[in-house]
């Protein structure tokens, strides 16, 4: 029996239950070797008697634990008790989605948008590390105290359906997709559908479809059409409407191709409301709609909606009073905000650039390269992972730390945590001191709150008025302005405050408001951004006062280039540009490879269905230099092995300073291989060991 004040783990401290639904419970505890509190998911016994369903549940929960994003909510901890097994994750006090909604009614437009793109970067994250939600929905997307939309349970709802209870679609009916209702392949495009679902209710104050069972309603969902936000609503931005109508569609490759995709068009659709570029595939909607669903078929939706009420999962850890009008106004004026920067972003596009609107998003089926400039310098580094090491933090002030991270390039997530220490020191962190990660990963800061009672809250791009009066609501002083150069915050607009955002101060304490005057410099260098990243490219570009152009991107497929780092940069390397210069890139969509077919083996038998192709993806880091001195450069070979068959999958002229180094490796298989490393044509004796997941393509 879990009750207050029992330890688990000896390390976690229940203070109070928060939550409960149909496979946990969920309870606010303190982590008493960091410091700080936490929400602790324990799963409830019918499922922790499962071996089966645990292992799962473990394996899934550790792999979300790898996930680190601002809209997502963390996975610190997976463990068991004598018998608990539990999940330890970010705490996150604020309300639900589906809570805000049913309190507002609906959301305006900039509201609902500006919460939509949240979600959409929280799910692209988790895309890209091949962990699928299965499970978006209003009860699982948290509006925290801040205004910072978060994500959670990812990982859960595919444990569960290896479950032996259900094999079949998870997931809350209202916001199911057509294929998880059909107990079929679920994928990215599954959670696209799930969010347009979601922003038809924020925006609507409705589901799309209802009806008196489970059944009904999954029935809808392969079935019906839903009707138009624009006409179901008619203050709604015709674009918008076409937006979630897009994300709706029932056949998943005429939905978005990607979360990076839609959050393209939703950021496009605050500037142009009333622009026609949402592209729909042509006879994306039969002209007869319903479709025929056999007695089998209809057997299996049954099964798998018996299942769904109980699984749901309402786990909220929030208040659920009336809405916080503190947070409602950081929501609207955030989404002010964003609206702004992305007008300005696409003036100064079609300055630069002519006739791009006229290009569809998406990803182009070629193999021709861009007609852009590749990165000058082929012994450059340009590999996706720069890594640095983490400095250590402790014991020095929020400020202090928050600098440090500066100079190495790396972000921070400040979190004040209850502690003796003086108020703003620093107490712990994460990534630990000494650990290596990749450049522009974020570092949590745990700092002292001593006896403060007030948080000074990130202004970044306010204007002076909107941050002094957010200043004064929070119960603080503004001591005065300050300009200050800046090369990421345009002229006139909020840079900073002293003390910095996330400090720890008494009310009526003083801040003072830091104004950026602009770049210092005008010119600046291009830096490099060929074989990154498209996360640590548009940080590097940001840097030097840059853009990248994220609404025109190319995608290309590469043999050369791992799938989704970039490939070709339009200005060059060291080329001097004018800041605020956009820059426009193109991505690799790694090499085209047909379905299961192994190099030098006969030709697989063709499946009687419709054909599906597949990507094989495994990776391996070489920690240590096949170089001796920093002079040296050579060819490095990789050569896999498996299945018995050995093919050469990568090879470039690299030097010392390349290492250490991640490389992206295609198999042909989900079977374990193995990678030996030769420098100019010579075994170097050092092999590793590479898992393969199945992506589809």
């Amino acid at each position: 029996m879990v009750s207050p004040g029992m330890m688990i783990s000896e390390r976690y401290e229940i203070i109070d239950k928060v939550g409960s639904g149909g496979m946990a419970d969920v309870y606010k505890a303190k982590c008493h070797r960091l410091n700080r509190f936490v929400a602790i998911k324990i799963l409830k016994q019918e499922y922790s008697s499962d071996a089966k369903f645990v292992t799962k549940f473990r394996g899934e929960a550790q792999s979300v634990a790898g996930l680190s994003h601002p809209n997502i909510v963390n996975v610190y901890d997976v463990g068991d008790d004598d018998g608990l097994h539990y999940i330890v994750m970010e705490l996150v006090e604020g309300i639900t989605l589906k809570k805000f909604i049913e309190k507002k009614g609906k959301l305006d437009v900039k509201e609902a948008t500006g919460i939509g793109i949240q979600i959409a970067q929280g799910m692209e994250a988790a895309h890209a590390s091949h962990i699928i939600h299965r499970d978006i929905k209003p009860q699982n997307i948290i509006i925290s105290k801040e205004g910072k939309v978060k994500v959670t349970d990812f990982g859960i709802a595919k444990a569960a359906t290896s479950n032996t209870i259900t094999s079949n679609a998870m997931g809350s009916v209202h916001y199911i997709s057509p294929e998880q209702a059909r107990g079929g392949y679920s994928d990215e495009k599954s959670d696209i559908y799930s969010l347009g679902v979601t922003l038809y209710e924020m925006l609507s104050g409705r589901v799309p479809f209802e009806g008196e069972s489970t059944v009904t309603v999954a029935l809808a969902h392969i079935q019906e059409e839903a009707v138009t936000l624009d006409i179901a609503e008619p203050g709604i931005p015709h674009s918008l409407s076409k937006i979630v109508q897009k994300c709706m569609q029932k056949k998943p490759d005429m939905r978005y191709m990607s979360a990076a995709a839609l959050i393209s068009d939703l950021k496009r659709s605050l500037a142009e409301p009333d622009g026609n570029y949402v592209m729909l595939m042509e006879n994306s909607a039969d002209s007869s709609p319903t479709i025929m669903i056999s007695d089998s078929e209809l057997g299996d939706i049954k099964e798998a909606t018996k299942v769904m009420p109980e699984i749901s999962r309402r786990e909220e850890i929030l208040d659920e009073d009336a809405i916080d009008p503190k947070l409602e106004k950081i929501l609207k004026i955030c989404s002010a905000v964003v609206a702004v920067i992305i007008i300005v972003v696409i003036l100064l596009i079609i300055g630069k650039v002519s006739g791009w609107w006229g290009k569809p998003s998406g990803k182009p089926e070629t193999t021709q390269a861009p007609q852009v400039t590749d990165s000058p310098h082929p012994d450059e580094d340009n590999t996706a992972t720069d890594l640095v090491e983490v400095p250590d933090l402790k014991n020095h002030t929020l400020e202090e730390a928050e600098r440090m991270l500066e100079d190495v390039r790396l972000k921070y997530d400040p979190q004040p945590v209850e502690s003796e220490a003086e108020a703003n020191m620093v107490t712990g962190q994460k990534p630990e001191y000494g650990e290596e990660v990749e450049e522009y990963t974020t570092v949590i800061i745990y700092y002292s709150q001593g006896e403060a009672d007030i948080i000074i809250p990130e202004l970044e791009n306010y204007s002076v008025d909107s941050a002094m009066t957010t200043l004064e609501d929070y119960g603080l002083a503004v001591s005065g302005t300050a300009e200050v150069y800046s090369d990421t915050i345009e002229s006139g607009k909020v840079c900073g405050t002293e003390p910095v955002a996330g400090s720890a101060v008494k009310k009526g304490d003083a801040v003072k408001v830091l104004v950026s005057k602009g770049p210092e410099s005008k010119m600046t260098k291009v830096p490099n951004i060929v074989g990154k990243s498209v996360s640590v490219a548009l940080d590097r570009l940001a840097e030097k006062g840059l853009k990248g152009n994220t609404d025109n991107v190319s995608y290309y497929y590469s043999d050369k280039y791992p799938k989704d780092t970039v490939m070709s940069q339009s200005v060059a390397r060291d080329t001097e540009v004018k800041v605020g210069t956009v820059i426009d890139y193109a991505v690799s969509l790694g090499p085209k490879i047909t379905a299961t077919q192994k190099p030098e083996e006969e030709e697989p038998t063709p499946e009687p269905t419709e054909e599906v192709t597949y990507t094989y993806k495994g990776s391996v880091t070489i920690s240590g230099n096949p170089f001796d001195f920093a002079d040296d450069k050579g060819t490095i070979t990789l050569v896999l092995t498996q299945d018995g068959v050995k093919k050469t999958v990568w090879e470039d002229e690299l030097g010392y300073d390349d290492f250490p180094r991640k490389f992206e490796i295609t198999g042909w298989s989900e079977n374990n291989g193995t990678v030996t490393l030769f420098l100019d044509g010579a075994a170097t004796g050092n092999s590793y060991n590479v898992e393969f997941k199945k992506v589809r393509d």
